[in-house]
């Protein structure tokens, strides 16, 4: 008996949290969303790879 009642709970926190993320997407953490691309440096426009920095340092036009 005790197990059903802990799957019912269970399941029943698995259900709200599928409702949250699809009323608030944005409230999840950054590391928990989705990428929608490849990141890129906002000056030059350059994809970064393996660093959050870019080369360009601002000097881009």
């Amino acid at each position: 008996m005790m197990v059903k009642v802990v799957i019912v709970f269970l399941c029943f926190i698995a259900v709200i949290a599928f409702i949250g993320r699809a009323l608030f997407p944005s409230a999840l953490p950054k590391v928990l969303q989705k990428r929608r691309g490849p990141p890129r440096c906002p000056r030059c426009g350059r994809y970064l790879i393996g660093r959050e920095t870019c080369d360009c340092k601002g000097r881009a036009k």
